[in-house]
């Protein structure tokens, strides 16, 4: 079911997914002027226009994040900031980002291999949309060439958190200490990597 609101002088359109066997409400900006409602099949219209006006501050909020972070067609980001893809030479920004990974990464894994005395016996770069590295069993990284996007210490971050995995392979205390040890912002920089999605 779809359906419009207004809100705040923005004119905004719902979509209300009903599925069966689900449990919980979930509420999401999908873009500058749609929201959607996934919830099971009791949950009505009227439901969710209660969810709405509830959540109105949390759905202003994301728009505003959304609207911060949409880019024109001949717009990157560049390490964090907004560039202009002409000024750069940039025909496919994938390829682009790959490069600038297989710039960057090696020199930032050298430098804290070095410091925390953990070597990785590979580095990788692909384009993923759920992780933005990964360490396997053999102590092979594997980086997101997205990582570009955001501002330098993100990637910084990122590399020193895969680091730490060739020493715990999990997110136990232990695991949050060593990469505190060498990041003691790294909390701060996870954030800022989440102001950018």
């Amino acid at each position: 079911m779809t359906f419009q609101i207004n809100m705040d002088s923005l004119s905004l359109n719902v979509e209300l997914l009903n599925k069966k066997r689900m449990k919980h409400c979930y509420l999401r900006v999908t873009s500058k002027n749609s929201i959607q409602i996934k919830a099971n099949t009791y949950f009505t219209k009227f439901d969710a226009l209660n969810l709405i006006e509830k959540k109105k501050d949390w759905i202003l909020k994301g728009l505003k994040k959304l609207e911060k972070n949409s880019l024109n067609d001949d717009e990157f980001l560049y390490f964090g900031k907004v560039q202009k893809k002409s000024d750069y030479n940039v025909k496919d920004l994938d390829t682009y980002y790959k490069n600038l990974s297989k710039e960057y990464i090696p020199y930032l894994v050298d430098k804290h291999s070095k410091k925390m005395k953990l070597y990785p016996s590979s580095i990788k770069y692909r384009k993923n949309k759920n992780t933005w590295g990964s360490c396997n069993y053999k102590n092979g990284l594997n980086f997101n060439t997205q990582l570009c996007k955001f501002p330098i210490e993100v990637m910084e971050y990122v590399v020193i958190h895969e680091l730490a995995h060739i020493k715990h392979k999990n997110h136990s205390k232990k695991f949050w200490n060593l990469v505190e040890m060498y990041c003691p912002d790294y909390k701060r920089r996870e954030a800022l990597l989440k102001s950018f999605l």
